[in-house]
């Protein structure tokens, strides 16, 4: 287990190693205007630009120079399951929201955490265009741009900000329940963050999420004083074999159970 005294010096560590990432990425943004970056299409759906794999390679050999002991887990790099016999693992989204990215949309984050026996000890989420970070280490609480943050005191689903995808927001308000609608954030990382800050009360993320979405922001929540979690109220476990996780729900810790309760109902109602 990592000492206190280590987790700090590697989050100054992680914190700029992500900065100088984001800087590097900046090359290739333009707010309000289509990215000059090459693209190419992932299965013929996920776009990835060149952004996305200098951003990676660079993580890669920077953070790997910090601990190299350690194994690696990147959303732009070919998976291996060497990492599966490392306690402990980077795992990395180089730009989580690279259609944000392209499209000239500042709410895109450069992401990195160190996973411990299956959980996050140190996260950084880092927002170069939108001049936002936002960290953490276990047992340390959370912060953005270096001022201590903390969820929401929002204790009931009623009157609730939430942001999440559309079908299981119109099947809780459909239960009856009434709340607040976020617009769309197109970082998941991103929308996961602004539960920590207490900026809205409530984020899902469905079933397409994967271990470099959502390890970072999963500290920052723990360390903010929410709880993020699946359907069995179950905290995700990282560097599994399968990094992709089903529907998730990130509250402040007293909302978090009736929170959960309206996803199970949410999830099983018809698609109509």
């Amino acid at each position: 287990m990592l000492t206190r005294a280590e987790t700090g010096e590697l989050l100054s560590l992680m914190r700029t190693a992500a900065t100088q990432a984001g800087a590097m990425a900046l090359d290739w943004f333009r707010a309000g205007e289509p990215t000059p970056a090459r693209i190419e299409w992932k299965g013929g759906v996920s776009p990835v630009s060149e952004a996305d794999f200098a951003v990676d390679n660079y993580l890669r050999d920077r953070l790997g120079a910090l601990m190299p002991e350690a194994g690696w887990l990147s959303e732009e790099t070919a998976d291996s399951a060497e990492r599966l016999s490392r306690s402990r693992v980077f795992i990395v989204d180089p730009i989580d929201g690279t259609r944000a990215f392209i499209g000239g949309d500042p709410r895109w984050a450069v992401c990195a955490a160190l996973v411990e026996d299956g959980r996050p000890v140190v996260g950084v989420l880092h927002m170069p265009a939108a001049g936002l970070t936002f960290e953490a280490r276990a047992g340390e609480g959370a912060t953005l741009n270096g001022r201590r943050i903390t969820a929401s005191g929002q204790q009931l689903l009623a009157g609730a900000r939430i942001a999440g995808p559309p079908r299981l927001m119109d099947n809780m308000a459909k239960s009856g329940i009434v709340f607040e609608r976020e617009a769309k954030i197109p970082s998941l990382a991103y929308r996961l963050a602004r539960v920590a800050a207490g900026e809205i009360d409530v984020g899902i993320a469905s079933t397409d999420a994967w271990d470099w979405d959502i390890a970072a922001a999963d500290l920052i929540i723990r360390e903010a004083g929410g709880l993020l979690t699946d359907l069995d109220e179950r905290e995700p476990v990282y560097n599994r074999a399968n990094p992709r996780h089903g529907i998730l729900g990130a509250a402040p810790a007293r909302l978090h159970g009736e929170l959960i309760a309206a996803l199970r109902d949410a999830a099983k109602a018809p698609r109509s």
